[in-house]
């Protein structure tokens, strides 16, 4: 089996790529323009695989089209472009709704009680076999490069997470010593983070990442990807922790980008209205 899907998989890269899939990534998912040649060819076999080997299913009335799948697709393997196991193992089925979407609740109190609800989500990660999109969601979130917000990336960057099966924060690293460096940076950005919103700082960082350190994982993931010089400017520690771990340094791509200076300049003059 493993000898019959390498050759599978080959075969799949070595396919030309429909110039309709080249025009669908140039236009929904910018940060691939940063890549270089090989960096794209790589992509480009990636995600013909990724396509292949997943079950993708429209929900609440979606119908899937090859610009949704492809633009998904080129998400989630841009952050496993250098990884040895690049596929998501632990993923089988990508659940794509056309908007928010809700969902059915069930909490138990202290005391039994029981309160069931709906809740309005955006995306979700299942631990055991699916993700969960909503394609207005996804489509936004590439279409921005530069505003730190990214909800293939941050669902996506979960599943890394779930490789151990654990939704720890902390993905499978190859020893003790990068376990214990991966420890001590993400606690202490975590607790910068907490300090910084309970004192109502304006972080870098979305806060939502103060919920445990599975979020503090995936919105790093997102900042990495999308705002990596401010990454590497302000959380100098955390921004050389992923990209040890993704092998990838999307900073040095934006630095050697003619258009890539301008686009952060851009997301931080836009932080800093806001921040107004």
């Amino acid at each position: 089996m493993s000898w019959f899907r390498e050759r599978r998989r080959r075969n799949l890269r070595e396919a030309p790529v429909p110039h309709e899939w080249q025009d669908i990534v140039a236009r929904n998912v910018p940060h691939c323009r940063y890549l270089d040649a090989l960096e794209q060819e790589m992509l480009w076999g990636d995600i013909r695989i990724f396509l292949a080997e997943k079950y993708w299913e429209g929900c609440g009335g979606l119908t899937l089209s090859d610009e949704i799948r492809i633009t998904v697709a080129a998400q989630a393997c841009l952050l496993t472009l250098c990884l040895p196991e690049k596929f998501y193992p632990n993923v089988r089925t990508i659940l794509v709704y056309p908007a928010a979407y809700r969902v059915r609740t069930r909490r138990v109190g202290p005391a039994g009680v029981v309160t069931e609800g709906r809740s309005h989500r955006v995306g979700e990660a299942w631990q055991h076999g699916s993700v969960v999109l909503s394609w207005q969601d996804a489509r936004a979130g590439a279409a921005n490069p530069r505003d730190g917000e990214n909800l293939v990336f941050h669902e996506f960057a979960h599943q890394l997470d779930m490789l151990d099966g654990t939704p720890d924060g902390t993905p499978p690293l190859p020893d003790e010593d990068a376990y214990r460096r991966w420890y001590e940076v993400m606690r202490d950005e975590y607790d910068h983070l907490v300090r910084a919103v309970q004192h109502g700082t304006r972080t870098l960082l979305d806060p939502y990442g103060t919920q445990d350190a599975a979020e503090l994982f995936a919105v790093a993931t997102e900042v990495f990807f999308e705002r990596p010089r401010a990454l590497r400017k302000r959380h100098l520690a955390l921004f050389e922790l992923l990209r040890d771990y993704y092998r990838q340094d999307p900073a040095q791509r934006v630095d050697r980008h003619p258009a890539g200076e301008t686009d952060e300049d851009q997301a931080d003059a836009h932080h800093q209205m806001e921040g107004m």
